[in-house]
């Protein structure tokens, strides 16, 4: 996993994404194992529990599951669930701010398609 650490958002909240991430590019495949919250804290030089953290809101969610005494997994199904998940975050995040925007503005949502089409 490549992960640049910024101050914009908790540390645990990047982990979790860089892991959604790696499971939308195919990087980590269903079944595949992530590293472990020991890893991660080497690996960005962070407490074991800031990183336990991002990875047990991906477990609350779904897209982890842990194999006692192994470690964790990415569930069957996680990579449709996340897209569902950033198409619901895209809408509300973009295209809801664009729309409401764009009405202040008096832009129709045909001018915003034919913007769109450039």
């Amino acid at each position: 996993m490549k992960l640049a650490l910024d101050d914009i958002k908790p540390i645990y909240i990047q982990i979790a994404e860089g892991i959604e991430d790696d499971i939308l590019k195919g990087i980590l495949p269903e079944e595949d194992q992530v590293l472990s919250t020991n890893q991660f804290a080497i690996m960005f030089q962070i407490n074991p529990a800031t990183a336990a953290k991002g990875i047990n809101q991906l477990v609350d969610e779904g897209i982890l599951y842990k194999k006692r005494g192994i470690g964790m997994f990415v569930a069957a199904g996680a990579r449709k669930q996340l897209v569902e998940k950033r198409k619901k975050e895209f809408f509300n995040e973009y295209v809801m701010k664009m729309i409401l925007e764009a009405e202040k503005l008096g832009i129709t949502r045909e001018d915003i398609i034919q913007m769109l089409s450039k």
